[in-house]
């Protein structure tokens, strides 16, 4: 099936159930002074006012197909399934049908031969959610959401298949119907506002393999069953305080991925699709036949974003979103580089990707000279630091192999832990113009991490030096100081405390990484953490969020200071003689030069999205905050 066959049926199909088909919104939010999103990414975002109850002028029941970035997994492109740029279809019901008419038209449409996408009902399972108790603090109990589990037993029966309900977080025998929690299955957007239990809808990619069985967790990590559609039911409004009242008018908001589900459907991966597989061509073409695969997956996503961004307004810049566009688009320079495709041919590249899409997305084709000129001017911007980051590069290498280099004589490139030191990030960009974003990639790719903390108080004391305001997001957003950022660096700060709480006391920081996105943490850990341990940490942070606890900052002699810091993650040596400390409460206590929230409640969700290796005896935790 091509992308083109699949947005038509998904539109024709919910059009003819009465639905309006209303058009993507741009990349670039509206609410975006309010908030601080940079970019539309979730097709519920530009629907939020009418979800809170204002009427849309097309009526209740509407059908589109968004447009979305998210870059929380910028340095996982490259593999087979991460990407910067897709589409979202979704289809919406603001106060008309509910349960039965959503789930009921989601695997009819995933299912149906005729006028769906004709896939096997025996290779899907479902997760429901499985109720809140009440806590503490006064909140009340949300049950379990025995009404879908109803709908969806009588959906499956319907085509004779197994409908019993997993006991625990298991697939055995016949079941098909898994109940999960809080983090798994409900949704809102925000801290407060409408939200609800929601469905999610998983395909059994590898019917090869055997009977479908074992942890769903397990089975969901190594891509055996992959989620292709969700439908979110809003059932309640989250007040400020913390409470779950009942909406008034219940609504539907439902995602399902463009570039996923094609893939699925034709039992391929997204970059094989016909979506990429023009562009790849042509890298290939220009390129003669680069073996780097990696490489040109990487070229072929971020031209694409970058295209779609320029679109829609989005021009280079040294902050916010226009950093991230910068940020593309050196990234597909360097990986042009690498294999060998001329710089002169990106406009080819470029013309590719517009031709691809200029029937669905016209404003491409009406603005193909503006597209072409902002990403030619900014791939001439990029010469200068590209040249400086592979002799960077370089550097790196040689102080891997020999322990150090001749040219650096002030401070050591490696710690003694392994990771590579703040003050040579620092200098190079001070003295060479190395982009901290840049030296961030090539030390990802050489499987070394970086001293983040003592980077983060270099960065402010130069910000300081500089006047240039707090506000201003930090180079990559490795330590930015805009709201998100500053809400995961608060929350960086629980995941360790609450590591060392369920693992052991000894477990320290071995870097990190934080966007506007999420956050991304590694710590000494010699093996996989299992999904019991996993949701002990991801509830143990989430209780201390609802702790409402106060974050207290406190400059102190370091002396006075070591006194109240237990386990340290760093060399305290690199720091001045008063440091800052930060307290979260009794919980937390560590030296810090980033920005933080004022209280934990500001946090909102906290979600562990994947556990995995980083190297060898160290593991990395990405998280969000939802």
């Amino acid at each position: 099936m091509t992308s083109d066959e699949l947005r038509s049926k998904f539109l024709k199909f919910f059009e003819e159930r009465g639905h309006k088909v209303i058009p993507s919104a741009s990349l670039v939010p509206s609410d975006y002074g309010d908030n601080g999103t940079l970019f539309t990414s979730a097709g519920m975002q530009p629907l939020i006012p009418y979800l809170l109850g204002k009427t849309h002028p097309e009526g209740q029941r509407l059908v589109d197909i968004q447009k979305c970035v998210r870059t929380g997994d910028i340095d996982e492109v490259g593999d087979n399934r991460h990407l910067t740029f897709f589409e979202m279809m979704g289809n919406w019901s603001l106060g008309d049908y509910f349960k039965k008419e959503a789930i009921e038209w989601s695997f009819d449409f995933l299912t149906n031969k005729d006028y769906g996408l004709g896939l096997d009902p025996a290779r899907f399972y479902v997760t429901v959610f499985k109720g809140e108790p009440s806590t503490s603090s006064g909140q009340a109990s949300i049950p379990r959401d025995e009404e879908s589990i109803k709908i969806w037993q009588e959906v499956f029966a319907k085509y004779g298949l197994s409908n019993g309900v997993a006991e625990e977080d298991m697939i055995k025998e016949n079941v098909r119907i898994i109940p999960l929690g809080v983090n798994d299955n409900f949704w809102i957007a925000g801290n407060s506002g409408p939200c609800g239990g929601d469905t999610e809808i998983f395909y059994d990619t590898k019917p090869n393999e055997g009977t479908v069985g074992g942890k769903f967790n397990d089975l969901v990590n190594s891509f055996r069953l992959i989620e292709v559609w969700n439908n979110v039911f809003m059932e309640f409004n989250k007040t400020p305080e913390g409470k779950y009242e009942p909406l008034a008018s219940k609504n539907v908001d439902t995602g399902m991925g463009l570039e996923r589900t094609l893939a699925v459907i034709n039992e391929t991966e997204v970059f094989s699709t016909d979506l990429f597989a023009p562009i790849i061509a042509k890298i290939d073409e220009l390129s003669d036949h680069s073996p780097d695969l990696r490489a040109k997956r990487i070229i072929a996503d971020h031209l694409r974003t970058a295209v779609f961004m320029i679109a829609d307004g989005v021009t280079p810049l040294n902050t916010g979103r226009g950093y991230v566009l910068r940020r593309l688009i050196r990234r597909v320079v360097r990986n042009a580089r690498k294999v060998s495709l001329a710089e002169k041919d990106l406009p080819a590249l470029i013309e590719t990707i517009i031709d691809l899409y200029q029937k669905i997305y016209p404003e491409l084709a009406s603005k193909r000279e503006i597209i072409q000129r902002e990403i030619e001017q900014e791939k001439e911007k990029a010469q200068k630091p590209l040249d400086r980051a592979e002799q960077f590069r370089i550097d790196l290498q040689e102080a891997t192999k020999y322990g150090t280099i001749k040219k650096i004589k002030i401070f050591p490139i490696l710690l003694p832990d392994g990771r590579v030191s703040a003050d040579y990030i620092h200098q190079n960009y001070q003295t060479y113009g190395v982009p901290v974003d840049l030296a961030q990639d090539i030390i990802t790719e050489l499987g070394l991490t970086l001293e983040e903390e003592r980077l983060a108080q270099l960065t402010k004391e130069h910000q300081e030096v500089s006047r240039v305001g707090s506000e201003q997001k930090f180079k990559g957003g490795l330590a930015g100081t805009g709201e998100m950022e500053t809400k995961y660096h608060t929350a960086t700060h629980l995941l360790l405390a609450s590591l060392r709480q369920i693992l052991k006391s000894e477990i320290v920081q071995k870097g990190s990484n934080i966007t506007t996105e999420r956050l991304r943490f590694d710590f000494n850990w010699p093996e996989k953490l299992s999904p019991e341990q996993l949701k002990s940490v991801e509830d143990l942070v989430n209780e201390k969020i609802a702790e409402k606890i106060p974050v207290e900052m406190l400059e102190l002699p370091k002396d006075e200071a070591l006194k109240l810091v237990g386990t340290l993650s760093f060399d305290l040596s690199k720091y001045g003689d008063i440091v800052k400390i930060y307290k979260i409460g009794s919980f937390s206590t560590e030296f810090c030069g980033g920005p933080h929230v004022t209280n934990t409640s500001d946090l909102g969700h906290f979600k562990i999205t994947k556990e995995e290796a980083s190297s060898a005896g160290v593991r990395r935790i990405k998280a969000v905050l939802e």
